[in-house]
């Protein structure tokens, strides 16, 4: 498995839709995402690199595997 680096927030966006989850707000410069069967919303701030320790939450709260 290849190691999890910092990425654009546009490309973890486009991970998250292909997933199948929707951005239903935008709050500052925050996006949230939903999908329907997840609890939890996922956030992605809109920085030009997402830190690692937040890819992974995100993952972890979504159920996607690395």
């Amino acid at each position: 498995m290849k190691r999890i680096v910092p990425i654009t927030a546009k490309q973890l966006t486009k991970v998250f839709e292909k997933a199948g989850f929707t951005c239903v707000r935008i709050e500052g410069d925050h996006y949230v995402y939903t999908k329907k069967g997840i609890i939890r919303p996922v956030v992605i701030p809109d920085w030009k690199e997402v830190p690692v320790f937040i890819i992974k939450n995100n993952l972890r709260t979504a159920g996607i595997d690395r």
